[in-house]
């Protein structure tokens, strides 16, 4: 077991940076970003062994952050069923990257797991795993899910990700100048046992109807109106979903 996790170690270390995978691009950087964007978003998307060499300021003054939390945080790590001991981590979710330590202590050596999909870590008593999945604009992408809820005929997803904008210098001493900034994001996904896709869930209770089978549609339709329920509140979702698994 100790040779297998010096290995997730060491290809994380190979595999980490921007554009790792299919898809990320278009997922990570807004319409104020993209290719045009500035170098200074560049540097942070590097090796995790570069990006370490930089100011660790160099984004000080950016509103909002890459990492969901800026600490590291202890978790469990899984490679498939196997418990594979504990270690630290954050979640870079402009880069979907899984940033880890051995010991949460300042000089210990941060590195990327590899974004194997046998691979998941334990987050707020949820496994958080590297899929594939696609959005509700047909776009088909990998990254980072946590699941929510593990039923026998759905599976709920979670998925939590940051775009880069970059900011405006003032054009003139009337105008304040606008901060390049970080905004997180939050969208939700589902599978139906015996379908091999993840797809998008609009946060919107019609459109969660037309993803549904049949007889399924007007069962849903009249349990929400019936419990006065929008999925747009996540533990609304989380009960719609729990009512489908029933």
């Amino acid at each position: 077991m100790r040779k297998l996790f010096c290995l997730f170690l060491f290809v994380g270390t190979l595999t980490s940076g921007f554009g790792q995978y299919a898809g990320q691009a278009s997922t990570n950087m807004s319409a104020g970003g993209g290719e045009g964007a500035s170098g200074a978003i560049y540097d942070l998307m590097g090796p995790i062994s570069e990006r370490n060499k930089k100011n660790d300021n160099m984004y000080s003054d950016f509103q909002g952050s890459p990492y969901i939390t800026d600490t590291f945080l202890p978790t469990t790590m899984y490679y498939g069923d196997e418990n594979m001991g504990n270690i630290f981590y954050r979640y870079n979710a402009l880069n979907e990257e899984i940033e880890i330590k051995k010991a949460n202590i300042e000089e210990a050596t941060i590195q990327s797991l590899s974004r194997d999909k046998k691979i998941s870590i334990i987050t707020g008593g949820k496994k958080m795993s590297f899929k594939t999945f696609t959005t509700s604009k047909k776009k088909t992408l990998n990254g980072y899910l946590t699941t929510i809820i593990d039923g026998k005929t759905y599976d709920l997803y979670k998925r939590n990700y940051v775009k880069f904008t970059e900011g405006k210098p003032a054009p003139n001493s009337f105008v304040k100048a606008v901060p390049s900034r970080f905004t997180q994001f939050t969208e939700y996904y589902f599978q139906k046992e015996g379908v091999n896709r993840m797809d998008e869930i609009k946060l919107k209770n019609s459109h969660l109807i037309k993803l549904m089978d049949g007889n399924e549609k007007a069962e849903l339709k009249q349990y929400l109106k019936e419990n006065e329920l929008n999925i747009k509140n996540e533990a609304d979702l989380i009960k719609v979903f729990d009512y489908l698994n029933s």
